[in-house]
C-alpha cells in the first residue's frame, strides 16, 4: 500500500447512509440474471407459472386440474374449458461479504469505509424489497472467525443491518456487538468464503466487496462459491486512486529510496520508486485485474473494477443498473 488510512471511521447508520439516498434507493430493487425458487413467498418475479395474483396465459383444462382456475367466460363465449395461469413469485437470497482486512482498511478515501456504505446501501436496497439479506465480515486483523448476520428481511431490519456492519466492520464504533458465527469457520478470505458456499441457505444474489489483494490467492474461496450454485455472484473489487495511480503519490513526495512495509504480512523491502518503476507496478497490477476478471468470467461471476474515489449514489444509481445488479 502507498496510502495510509485516512479520515473518521463511521459510527452511526447516518454515516453509513443518509435519508437522501435511501429515498432514491426505495426505488430500486436487486436483481439477478438467474430465476432462483425460495422458501418462502416473496417479490422475485418467477418464469415459472404458480398461483400469485398476475394473469399470464391460458392453457387447456385437462381432468384434476383445480376448478376454481377455469375461465367461465371463456367457457360461455367457446364451450372449451380452459385453465388460467399465473406468474409465481419467488424468494431471494441477497448476501453482502465484507473484506475487513488490513490492506483493505487504508487508502484515501479508504476502501473499507468505501465498502462499508455500499453494504449498507446495497442491504437496504433488499431489506425494503422483503428479499432475504444476509452480512458477513471476515479478515480483521487478529478474528479468529466469521462474523454474519442471519438472513433478515423488511424495512424493520434496518437499523440492526447498520449497528452490525459498524460493530463488526469497526469495532471501536459504538454500536453494540451483534455479530454470530462460529469458531470452525476461519476469518481469512478463502477460508471466509468457504465457509459462507457451505452454510448458503437459499438462492440468489452474492456481493463480495474486496480489493482481492490476498497474499495466498482468491482462487481457492470462489471456486468454493462457484462451486456451491445458488448465487448470481458480484466480485466487486475496490481500489484506492493511489493504488491504480501511484504516480500521485509520487507527486506528493512519496518518491526515492523508501522501505515499504507490507501492511498483510509485515514483510519490509527497501525500493527505489522511479518512474520505471511505477510503470512496471501498473502493468502488475493491469494484468491481476485482468486475470481476475477472467478468473470470474469462466465462473459465470461477475467482476467490476471500483474506485474508492467514485461517486457511490450514481454508482448504485447508474453503473449498476447498467451491470444488472440493481433494476
Amino acid at each position: 500500500m502507498l496510502v495510509s488510512s485516512t479520515g473518521n471511521r463511521p459510527a452511526s447508520m447516518d454515516d453509513l447512509i443518509d435519508s437522501a439516498l435511501m429515498a432514491r434507493l426505495d426505488r430500486l430493487d436487486l436483481r439477478t440474471r438467474k430465476m432462483f425458487p425460495g422458501k418462502l413467498p416473496g417479490e422475485r418475479r418467477s418464469k415459472k407459472r404458480g398461483q400469485s395474483v398476475e394473469f399470464d396465459d391460458y392453457r387447456n383444462y385437462v381432468p384434476g386440474d383445480d376448478l376454481r382456475f377455469i375461465d367461465w367466460n371463456v367457457y360461455a363465449r367457446l364451450d372449451r374449458l380452459f385453465v388460467k395461469l399465473f406468474l409465481e413469485d419467488e424468494d431471494l437470497a441477497v448476501h453482502v461479504a465484507i473484506d475487513a482486512s488490513a490492506s483493505m482498511d487504508a487508502g484515501a478515501p479508504n476502501k473499507l469505509r468505501y465498502a462499508a456504505r455500499l453494504a449498507m446501501a446495497l442491504g437496504y436496497v433488499g431489506l425494503v424489497r422483503q428479499n432475504r439479506v444476509g452480512i458477513s465480515v471476515f479478515g480483521k486483523p487478529n478474528q479468529t472467525r466469521l462474523e454474519h448476520l442471519p438472513d433478515a428481511r423488511g424495512r424493520r431490519n434496518v437499523r440492526r443491518l447498520a449497528d452490525f456492519i459498524l460493530a463488526s466492520a469497526f469495532p471501536d464504533s459504538d454500536a453494540a456487538p451483534v455479530a454470530q458465527g462460529r469458531a470452525s469457520d476461519r476469518a481469512d478470505f478463502n477460508g471466509a468464503l468457504t465457509a459462507i458456499a457451505r452454510q448458503r441457505v437459499g438462492k440468489g444474489v452474492m456481493v463480495v466487496l474486496s480489493d482481492f489483494l490476498v497474499p495466498e490467492g482468491y482462487e481457492t474461496g470462489l471456486r468454493s462459491l462457484a462451486a456451491a450454485g445458488g448465487y448470481d455472484t458480484y466480485c466487486l473489487q475496490l481500489l484506492a486512486p493511489a493504488e491504480i495511480e501511484p504516480e500521485r503519490a509520487a507527486e506528493d513526495g512519496v518518491a526515492g529510496d523508501l522501505r515499504l512495509t507490507d501492511i498483510e504480512t509485515g514483510d519490509a523491502r527497501e525500493v527505489t520508486v522511479s518512474a520505471e518503476l511505477i510503470k512496471a507496478y501498473k502493468r502488475r497490477l493491469e494484468a491481476y485485474c485482468t486475470d481476475l476478471g477472467s478468473f470470474c468470467r469462466s465462473r459465470e461471476m461477475t467482476h467490476m473494477l471500483v474506485r474508492t474515489d467514485t461517486d457511490q449514489e450514481r454508482l448504485l444509481m447508474e453503473t449498476f443498473r447498467k451491470r444488472g445488479l440493481l433494476g
